[in-house]
């Protein structure tokens, strides 16, 4: 069933735990992520990203309407998010398209341009009856993983509080020690920092760059208000791992069915771990 980001992150804090959030740049990763949720009967999320058409991938029209089909063909509230719009134009393309939720990405830019371009996009989101999430600092490296600082620009609590006050989003992407793609050394995640902005925001907070965090980190950063998690490197990793591992086979749909049951699997374990929400970390997932 086809749901907003506002919709789900209710059923998120109803629950105490966060929901995934997938990018499903192709028909192999989307029945995945969709087949893994409905297995574990929990909600969530499927996203495209504007990079995703620099890397080749696939364009935003022509996988939209895939993605909402499939949204609404499934038996667990799924919502279908746009990640990383990083253009006015882009985002409200997005959205007449049908998202039923969308990211505006300003955080390259100054405080005041961002804020300013993000109440627009609050405003064309709410004449469609989407919702939004926005950013304030920035995770280094774009959504690729490729470009841009190692470093995050942690984000500010005060600022962050004045972001959201002024922009009225339904979800804030914060930094604080994460990034995009691999992690080539263990990420130090800052949480005091994390949980001063879940005092004084009152939006559910976003967790980029998911992949590859600890299962106790994970636990600890729902417990400071994470709602929604970003996760796609490690579920493409194992895709891709499963599909080059058939080095006797060199038809394309064997090496599809691989990277699919790989990641459906992947998928699982990361949704079981998210679920789980800021329980004690003796539980095993």
């Amino acid at each position: 069933m086809l749901v907003t980001l506002r919709e789900i992150l209710k059923l998120a804090e109803a629950e105490k735990c966060a929901v995934g959030a997938f990018n499903t740049p192709s028909l192999t990763s989307m029945r995945a992520v969709i087949d893994a949720a409905q297995e574990l009967k929990k909600p969530v999320i499927i996203m495209h990203a504007q990079v995703h058409e620099e890397m080749g991938l696939c364009k935003m029209d022509e996988i939209a309407p895939v993605m909402l089909l499939m949204a609404e063909r499934a038996t667990v509230p799924v919502c279908v998010h746009l990640d990383h719009g990083e253009d006015l134009e882009y985002v409200s393309k997005g959205l007449k398209l049908g998202f039923t939720s969308v990211m505006y990405d300003g955080s390259a830019l100054d405080t005041a341009l961002n804020t300013a371009n993000t109440r627009i996009v609050v405003s064309l989101a709410a004449k469609c009856g989407a919702s939004v999430e926005a950013e304030i600092g920035s995770l280094g490296a774009r959504e690729s993983g490729e470009g841009g600082s190692s470093e995050s620009l942690y984000t500010d609590p005060e600022q962050a509080s004045e972001f959201v006050r002024e922009t009225g989003i339904d979800a804030l992407a914060c930094a604080f020690g994460t990034a995009h793609g691999l992690y080539l050394k263990k990420p130090k995640l800052d949480f005091d920092r994390l949980e001063t902005i879940n005092k004084l925001v009152d939006v559910p907070l976003v967790m980029h760059g998911g992949s590859g965090v600890s299962h106790d980190d994970y636990r600890a950063v729902i417990s400071r208000g994470v709602k929604k998690i970003n996760y796609y490197t490690y579920m493409a990793k194992a895709g891709g791992e499963a599909a080059a591992a058939l080095k006797d086979k060199t038809f394309f749909h064997d090496m599809e069915t691989a990277a699919y049951e790989a990641m459906k699997q992947d998928v699982k374990t990361a949704i079981g771990i998210f679920s789980c929400g800021a329980q004690s970390t003796k539980q095993n997932v």
